[in-house]
């Protein structure tokens, strides 16, 4: 049979609806897979360093780095924002749209110093001749990220509110103006799974149903914040969500879906979420910090998400001491 003639794949017929952005550091996976865009995070870096291929990229940000009058933590932290823009201006070369880059997850609760981070990151990128908009500032979508992010979002710089797990998060993200957030399927699944024992099939993934329940929200009420699905655990989850603004999908899972050529339907969409019965909620500060309370799984897995990837980033900082020493 033709190429011309072939039956179209689960991930063409999924890019019909939605934005595909490939969740990885990974440049072979990003070259094959024809993402629009591409997310990273310390986890995805932290990994992808410590693979042969990656290494030299390590080794220039040293090297770089060699005879600056910084020294310890500080210059780790130079170090490891210089990887960062290395790594981002790499996937430029390969992605037509735009690379979200992550601020240290350790300000997560600290406005001014993630605003700080945020503008210098730009400048960096700037200074290798990317455009601003072609850059998301990765932020946690806490009280004081949404609040840092519409300082960012006022100046130009576009931002990704990542670790999102609620809709108190996703409203306050929204009414803050940034440009997108990351609601994270799969580490929902995961609490619920370990709570109740149950698996979780296709619509009645609590993970969904939470992405699902933010998108028709967003819709419903008009914000031009864009909603992209993170972290799933299978491809159900991810049909399941076809019609969301943009979905970020690991390589393992973009093969599965380039690899089947299963009928895809819409799922999400922006008619039937304006038809929707759905009720507006003021969130000030402490109806957020109220409601994100009482929700024991998105405080639970916002606060691991910001400690695991406080975690990797002091993991490669211990790398870069090492090779600095």
């Amino acid at each position: 049979m033709s190429a011309s003639l072939a039956a179209s794949t689960q991930l063409d017929e999924l890019k019909k609806f939605t934005t595909v952005v490939a969740d990885t550091g990974d440049f072979e996976s990003i070259k094959k897979y024809s993402p629009q865009d591409a997310t990273t995070n310390p986890t995805l870096i932290f990994k992808a360093v410590q693979q042969a291929e990656y290494k030299p990229l390590l080794e220039k940000a040293i090297a770089d780095n060699k005879g600056s009058s910084l020294s310890g933590d500080a210059l780790a932290k130079k170090i490891i924002d210089d990887l960062l823009i290395a790594f981002g201006t790499k996937i430029l070369e390969i992605v037509p749209g735009r690379v979200s880059t992550e601020v240290d997850a350790r300000l997560s609760f600290d406005v001014e110093a993630t605003v700080e981070k945020a503008r210098y990151l730009i400048g960096l990128y700037e200074k290798a001749g990317i455009a601003r908009e072609r850059i998301l500032i990765k932020i946690a979508s806490t009280w004081e990220g949404a609040r840092a992010a519409e300082v960012c979002e006022k100046e130009g710089i576009h931002c990704n509110l990542t670790l999102l797990f609620s809709l108190p998060q996703a409203i306050a993200c929204a009414e803050a103006g940034v440009t997108l957030i990351s609601p994270f399927v799969g580490r929902i699944y995961d609490y619920y799974k370990a709570h109740t024992g149950k698996e979780y099939v296709g619509a009645e993934d609590p993970g969904v149903q939470s992405v699902q329940r933010v998108y028709n929200y967003y819709k419903k009420f008009g914000y031009k914040t864009q909603v992209m699905g993170a972290s799933f655990r299978n491809i159900g989850e991810i049909l399941e969500l076809a019609g969301c603004d943009l979905l970020t999908i690991s390589p393992d899972l973009l093969e599965k879906l380039q690899n089947s050529t299963d009928p895809v339907a819409r799922k999400l969409s922006p008619e039937e979420a304006k038809a929707s019965d759905i009720e507006k909620i003021d969130v000030t500060e402490k109806v957020f910090r109220w409601l994100l309370n009482e929700d024991p799984m998105a405080t639970d897995k916002l606060s691991d998400g910001i400690r695991k990837f406080a975690a990797d980033i002091v993991k490669l900082e211990e790398i870069i001491l090492k090779s600095v020493v």
